[in-house]
């Protein structure tokens, strides 16, 4: 470092180094995102392309056509205040360990067990979601590959192409931040060009449409439940579960440039972005529905092609090749969807590990010096994520038990550090911060997460069987469990110990130096 760069009034080398070693770290990832990339990885993990397609079913036979054309902004209004009181507190700690740092900073006691807690819901959710996601994209493309050239479709099949996949995207993103950056880009753009084209085509060629009162209110209910109001909770889980991943913004903070001011606008663009391409392109595929009876609706909740939407576009469109088209446009987004969670959980666990929280943590933590990336963390979180999969190849009610820690278990953390910076009267806001609106907006987010972790326990269907029980509250628990064990055998003694240290006893000067 150069005699100025020491002076008491010069501007650091690296504002976003500085503003990180304030925090008690040295950069050691490499900062090639720009802000769009950053808001591209998010957005590619919501992914309406993937997300609205592979749930749409279930929100189709809880409540149907009304419960997906009200559902989807009226969940995402409540969701893009979680992600204001997130992005805001983004602003103020832009670090890859996101949520459990910020949930450890802002707690007034027992700090680093807030942290440790959150950051295992956040962890195991993040590994959970990225399974999901690359095991529904290997579905889909299994759906594909049938209807294009008659592919049987089978467990084993599909299990292994998952397998393929999750490689695919662990090496993608073991190649370095810059080829990461450029597909994120490419991600976004397909996605929306994506929409674009799917809703052209949608409104182009067929020959009718529904109009919009039958869009808005019709309904239709193969729950088992006869309360419409609980019917229609349950429809909203289609779109909430879309909702998710948008914490990846911060997870990759620190290969951001400008980070305390694009990490925020990336939590936030991306969920803004995807409610308003979300609903376009929802309400373009249920007004494509040819057959608007009971009947019809039957027919495309229990279609042999295993995807609502899949079964629209060939039922509205004479040719069946623009509809293996449009599955084609989809296939590929849940691709880039599944490289963006692979790289959002890599960095999640790298910040983890590097705080001394997962075992081996001082393997997870090591950083490729040659590419910049935390490489021994995105095996790690490809491994954990096909050993949750695997029980997908005996009883898929398993896997979904399994998975289902992915949507609870992520907002549990994402809510954690809002609530808890709602009770610190001492927080300093960054500079992306929510004003006189903070402790609404807070506030609102607190109250919806409560609400939609109650919903995600409650059994979705009547009558209660052992394959269609709700098993999310048991792994909720398994997690908080885990958790608890880990902490007296490990994170008591060692979890944020070394950061802490450095925090305490080197000055934001001596970690740029180091």
């Amino acid at each position: 470092m150069s005699e100025s760069t020491k002076t008491p009034d010069a501007h650091p080398l690296d504002d976003d180094a500085a503003a990180l070693a304030e925090l008690g770290y040295k950069q050691e990832l490499h900062r090639g995102m720009s802000g769009f990339s950053n808001f591209a990885v998010s957005f590619s993990i919501i992914s309406i392309l993937a997300g609205c397609i592979t749930s749409f079913n279930i929100a189709l036979k809880s409540g149907g056509p009304s419960a997906i054309t009200i559902g989807w902004p009226l969940v995402g209004v409540f969701v893009l205040c979680v992600a204001l009181a997130m992005a805001e507190v983004c602003s103020r700690y832009p670090t890859a360990g996101g949520l459990y740092f910020w949930a450890g900073r802002l707690a007034k006691r027992n700090k680093r067990q807030w942290a440790w807690f959150v950051g295992w819901y956040n962890f195991l959710g993040e590994v959970a979601v990225t399974a999901a996601i690359d095991y529904g994209a290997a579905a889909t493309m299994m759906a594909f590959a049938n209807l294009m050239w008659g592919v049987e479709v089978t467990s084993l099949g599909t299990f292994l192409l998952f397998v393929v996949l999750i490689v695919i995207h662990g090496l993608l993103n073991t190649f370095g931040v810059n080829i990461v950056s450029l597909l994120s880009t490419v991600s976004a753009w397909w996605h929306i060009a994506g929409v674009v084209v799917i809703v052209g085509v949608l409104w182009i060629l067929p020959a009718e449409h529904q109009d919009a009162a039958w869009t808005f209110t019709t309904w239709h209910n193969e729950t088992g439940w006869s309360f419409g109001p609980y019917v229609f909770l349950m429809g909203l889980l289609m779109a909430q579960y879309t909702y998710t991943g948008y914490d990846a913004s911060a997870h990759v903070a620190e290969e951001t440039k400008n980070a305390s001011r694009a990490a925020p606008r990336g939590i936030v663009m991306s969920v803004l972005i995807s409610i308003i391409g979300g609903w376009i392109l929802l309400y373009t595929i249920v007004a494509s529905i040819q057959d608007g009876s009971e009947e019809g609706l039957s027919t495309i909740v229990n279609t042999a092609t295993g995807s609502g939407p899949a079964q629209i576009f060939l039922d509205a469109l004479d040719n069946p090749d623009v509809a293996k088209f449009l599955l084609f446009i989809v296939c590929g987004a849940q691709f880039f969807c599944g490289m963006a969670s692979v790289t959002a959980n890599s960095r999640m666990s790298y910040a983890f590990s590097r705080d001394n929280a997962i075992p081996g943590s001082r393997l997870w933590a090591q950083v490729n010096k040659r590419t910049g990336t935390p490489t021994n963390s995105i095996w790690l979180c490809v491994v954990l994520s096909i050993i949750v999969t695997v029980p997908a190849l005996f009883n898929y009610t398993a896997y979904a038990a399994v998975t289902s820690i992915a949507v609870i278990g992520l907002y549990i953390a994402y809510v954690t550090p809002v609530f808890l910076r709602r009770r610190s009267e001492d927080f300093t806001p960054g500079p992306w911060n929510l004003g006189r609106w903070s402790a609404v907006i807070g506030w609102i987010a607190v109250v919806w997460v409560v609400f939609i972790v109650i919903l995600f326990i409650l059994p979705p269907v009547f009558p209660v069987t052992v394959d269609t029980f709700n098993y999310a509250p048991i792994a909720v628990v398994v997690v908080g469990v885990l958790a608890i064990v880990l902490w007296h055998t490990n994170g008591k003694k060692n979890f944020m110990t070394e950061a802490e240290a450095s925090h305490l006893t080197k000055s934001a000067t001596t970690l740029l130096e180091e």
